[in-house]
């Protein structure tokens, strides 16, 4: 997965914006103005830091290398996921898929509700 595949990705998602609120090296993804994706553009590689429910993203961790703490955040269900060819591209977008849910579940009833109907 390059970089444009999963920009069309995430932005295929209800209410998704995308933003640079860290500079022009780093692409957010935000639902209803909170981050579910962040993606680092200096890095040589593409990866990408998603949100994970804690228990899941301990055993991905110990299945996949390229897994790893989200080493920028102060909280253990980031993860920062390389995309280096060891997973499928059906497991990143669930992974993407994953995230935006935790986020979209974290929301205003009202606008969950709205989000979900789209």
């Amino acid at each position: 997965m390059d970089i444009e595949s999963l920009r069309t990705y995430c932005l295929s998602k209800p209410a998704t914006e995308e933003t640079l609120p860290f500079g022009p090296d780093v692409l957010v993804f935000k639902v209803a103005g909170k981050m579910f994706l962040l993606c680092p553009l200096n890095t040589g590689s593409v990866q990408f830091n998603a949100k994970c429910d804690p228990e899941k993203a301990e055993e991905l961790r110990e299945q996949y290398a390229c897994v790893q703490p989200g080493y920028h955040m102060n909280k253990k269900h980031w993860n920062t996921i390389l995309v280096d060819g060891t997973v499928s591209v059906r497991l990143l977008k669930e992974w993407i898929d994953d995230s935006y849910e935790l986020v979209v579940d974290s929301l205003p009833v009202k606008t969950r509700e709205k989000l979900r109907k789209k």
